[in-house]
């Protein structure tokens, strides 16, 4: 299971499925339990059914109605670089708290 098709497909793997997600997301949006069980049964299915090796199975879920993640996704630019300097300071911060309990 996973989301960089490209990538996995190239390894070759034997059973693949695919979810057109952001990566770290092949299952869904955290919480999302109706996608996740989906995806899950999914894959379930794949094992059972596929019948030849490097079997592709892209999942019927989008992310969302617009490809506005795929524009976005990774985008370091100058509208957007000191913002996500300042996210990147807090979440340091944040993760210093959380190892000092």
């Amino acid at each position: 299971m996973g989301s960089a098709k490209d990538i996995v497909e190239f390894c070759g793997v034997a059973r693949y499925l695919f979810t057109d997600f952001p990566l770290g997301n092949p299952c869904g949006r955290p919480y999302d339990l109706e996608t996740q069980e989906g995806i899950i049964n999914a894959a379930m299915d794949l094992l059972e059914s596929a019948t030849a090796p490097m079997t592709t199975v892209q999942t019927p879920y989008v992310w969302d109605e617009t490809s506005e993640w795929k524009d976005n996704y990774m985008k370091v630019d100058d509208s957007n670089r000191a913002l996500l300097l300042e996210l990147g300071r807090q979440r340091m911060a944040a993760q210093a708290t959380v190892k000092k309990r």
